[in-house]
């Protein structure tokens, strides 16, 4: 399966933003998603989990509340909405998919699609 993500920018603090991931190649309710982010001179660092097929989601504590995940299996696409951005929000997001169950490590993750800038920044 190949990934793409999209829907990143710059965006003040306490604004919104949606990531889009679309998949090709496979059907998309094949995987489990997980959304990670890395910034500068930081390691990646996992932010989101979600299920294939059974609705469980997973956050990283800095973000609950805040992002939502979802999935539209329909269109082969998942989101993150992303809610009251900060500055440490900011970095390059990712998602990735795997068979199996949750894990936040990113080795455990079969394919990635290229990031997608993220700046929270007045």
């Amino acid at each position: 399966v190949q990934l793409q993500a999209s829907g990143g920018g710059l965006v003040q603090p306490g604004g919104s933003l949606r990531l889009s991931c679309a998949a090709s190649g496979a059907p998309l309710d094949y995987y489990a998603i997980g959304w990670f982010r890395q910034a500068p001179g930081k390691e990646r660092e996992w932010v989101s989990y979600i299920s294939s097929s059974d609705g469980i989601k997973k956050y990283v504590d800095s973000v609950k509340g805040r992002f939502t995940a979802s999935r539209d299996n329909t269109k082969n696409t998942l989101y993150l909405q992303m809610n009251s951005l900060k500055p440490e929000d900011t970095a390059a997001y990712f998602c990735a998919a795997r068979y199996g169950v949750f894990t936040f490590r990113p080795v455990q993750y079969d394919y990635w699609g290229q990031g997608t800038q993220v700046t929270v920044s007045s």
